[in-house]
């Protein structure tokens, strides 16, 4: 660990997050929705260059149009890495909106919380997820409805699959691997008890953090309409799961 790398890169980081903040309130508000999309594009890349996070990418992302990837969950830096690669709308746990600056980015982003036990939740986050794909949009959905290690993947929950199948969108699982000075590794990973500080201690305080994101082979719609939500998801989890392990 080192305290000055960590000195030098939270500052950086915390001057960027401050312009996000400002650049949502003042500039999307005006901004046309290309626009938008390479703000939160470039303002993505910038983030990951000041977390010293490198981002390699594999395969064909879906890069026009509707679609819903399905990806592993590793830590928060997986929507940047994402968002770095093509403006990805989320779906994310309601409580991440009360995460101090980074909540109110990914809020002001366009993210659709969904509130996990609350009845009818999972019919209202595909209602927001139907408009969004209606607008060309892609989605991002991290069915363990948890973090990982990122050394094995998590079964996944099937009723989001469902909206996406429904708008007649195509679903791209996506492998997201992550590296530690050049071996697979769970050091940065943000899991068990680990607050959000304690996981911006460790990624900011080390070099050599690499985050690899495999786009696998997508799932058309008229495919995932004959399989069903079900035999999808379990289908996403098993690509996703043999090119993470």
């Amino acid at each position: 660990m080192n305290l000055v790398l960590f000195l030098v890169r939270i500052s950086g980081v915390a001057v960027w997050l401050g312009l996000g903040l400002l650049c949502i309130l003042v500039v999307f508000p005006v901004a046309s929705m290309p626009a938008r999309s390479r703000l939160i594009r470039g303002w993505s890349r910038v983030l990951m260059v000041l977390c010293g996070v490198r981002i390699r990418t594999r395969g064909e992302p879906r890069r026009d149009g509707p679609v819903l990837w399905v990806a592993n969950h590793v830590s928060w830096v997986d929507i940047f890495v994402l968002n770095s690669v093509r403006p990805t709308t989320f779906i994310a746990k309601s409580d991440i909106r009360q995460w101090p600056v980074l909540g109110w980015l990914v809020a002001g982003a366009g993210t659709v919380f969904i509130e996990r036990g609350r009845r009818h939740a999972v019919r209202a986050v595909g209602h927001q997820m139907k408009l969004r794909f209606d607008q060309g949009m892609a989605m991002g959905l991290f069915p363990e409805g948890t973090t990982s290690s990122g050394r094995d993947v998590e079964l996944f929950h099937s009723g989001l699959f469902d909206a996406a199948i429904r708008a007649g969108v195509d679903i791209q699982p996506v492998a997201l691997r992550f590296m530690h000075r050049g071996e697979r590794s769970d050091y940065v990973a943000f899991v068990g008890e680990q607050n959000f500080m304690q996981n911006l201690w460790c990624l900011l305080g080390t070099t050599g953090v690499e985050v690899e994101a495999v786009f696998l082979t997508v799932m058309s719609n008229e495919r995932c309409v004959e399989a069903g939500r079900a035999n999808v998801a379990a289908h996403a989890h098993r690509v996703i799961r043999a090119a993470v392990i």
